[in-house]
């Protein structure tokens, strides 16, 4: 915990956000600008004080699960914010049932697993927010403003961003509000650690198992709305609905905990590796926590979970998953061929989560949350 007096507002301010290593010099060296009050007076709700650099929502400052709530955060230097929504901790039953329609064997045997707290994004990443990282859109912007980057910025700019790629990646499907697409799951590892120097607060992809209970959300139910696919049409984009194209985040129903487009749109990674044999690994009467399949150096096969507006209704229920293979950039032109994007794999994208308890920098080590440049990637494009 990092304390220091507001020379601004006189004002003691205990900084809970920095518990890591990683971050905690940051908040040291602009402390004097993370103020709680502007002029002695409290912040509003939903606005985040003009002196913090890292322009927080105040009520993304929760010390435990009871004062978690919905908060926007901005992306300084833009005009883009994104949504984040309170996912309280419990149990729940991962993998389908063998009398599911559709089930696969890699969903079962079911085993029971607990969660921690967390925020998740509201939508998709879409590609507003992805092209900040990705095109450095935040960098331009700072020189256009002939404005000195400050020590928020350096530290944000020292994460290393994608090269440019060789042909527009939303293959003329859309762009402004439409999810980002074609990443590997290294881009979106990278775009997290980015986000967290940015915002101050500590993001990354979930993992398949909280993937899925979020994507539950309390249910159990092949999809969260129940179990009938014939209701997708109310809350998912999929092969039937979608014009052979992903559509903007948001315009369909929410699943019961406020989250769009769980179901369907783009498929999202998760931190895990895929092994069809992973939930045989715990025993039916233990409570497994935080479990994940790491990752053991090589590209493939990882983990996309929600099926996509290329899919049928079977791939898009809760239980359901999908392993990524080389064919999702067969076409690639480049050589070496690039570690950034996938040129055949224009259904996946992802959203990220902010755990309540920021993990150790040993726990970031130990479950691979960091990002990793699989085996025979290190120096590519």
């Amino acid at each position: 915990m990092t304390s220091f007096t507001s020379p601004a507002a006189g004002a003691r301010f205990e900084c809970t956000t920095h518990r890591t290593a990683r971050c905690r010099w940051v908040c040291s060296v602009i402390a004097f600008s993370c103020l709680l009050t502007v002029g002695g007076r409290p912040c509003d709700a939903g606005e985040p004080d003009p002196n913090d650099p890292y322009l927080r929502d105040p009520d993304s400052e929760a010390a435990s699960e009871e004062e978690m709530k919905p908060y926007r955060q901005k992306l300084r230097h833009t005009g883009v914010s994104f949504d984040m929504v309170p996912i309280p901790g419990g149990e729940f039953m991962m993998g389908s049932p063998e009398s599911e329609e559709g089930r696969a064997e890699d969903e079962g045997p079911q085993f029971r697993v607990k969660v921690e707290p967390f925020w998740m994004g509201k939508h998709e990443v879409t590609w507003d927010e992805y092209d900040v990282w990705r095109l450095s859109l935040d960098i331009q912007r700072r020189k256009l403003a002939n404005r000195d980057a400050d020590e928020v910025d350096k530290f944000a700019d020292a994460i290393t961003r994608a090269t440019k790629e060789y042909q527009p990646m939303d293959f003329g499907m859309g762009h402004d509000g439409f999810p980002a697409i074609s990443m590997t799951q290294l881009a979106a590892k990278q775009y997290c650690e980015w986000l967290s120097a940015k915002t101050g607060h500590y993001y990354r992809l979930p993992s398949e198992a909280e993937w899925e209970y979020a994507c539950r959300a309390g249910t159990t139910t092949a999809y969260s709305f129940g179990d009938d696919p014939a209701d997708l049409d109310d809350y998912a984009w999929y092969y039937e609905n979608s014009n052979d194209a992903y559509q903007k985040v948001g315009q369909k129903k929410p699943n019961p905990w406020g989250l769009y487009d769980m179901h369907g749109n783009v498929a999202e990674w998760v931190l895990d590796r895929y092994d069809p044999e992973f939930y045989n690994w715990f025993a039916a009467d233990e409570i497994a926590e935080f479990p994940i399949c790491l990752p053991e150096g090589d590209e493939y096969p990882r983990v996309v979970r929600g099926g996509s507006w290329f899919d049928d209704p079977e791939y898009l229920r809760s239980a359901a998953r999908m392993a990524s293979t080389p064919d999702w950039k067969i076409q690639d032109p480049q050589l070496p061929q690039s570690k950034w994007y996938l040129t055949d794999a224009q259904w996946v994208g992802f959203r990220v989560i902010r755990p309540l308890r920021e993990p150790s920098e040993e726990e970031i080590k130990k479950f691979v949350l960091h990002p990793d440049v699989p085996k025979g990637l290190e120096g590519r494009p």
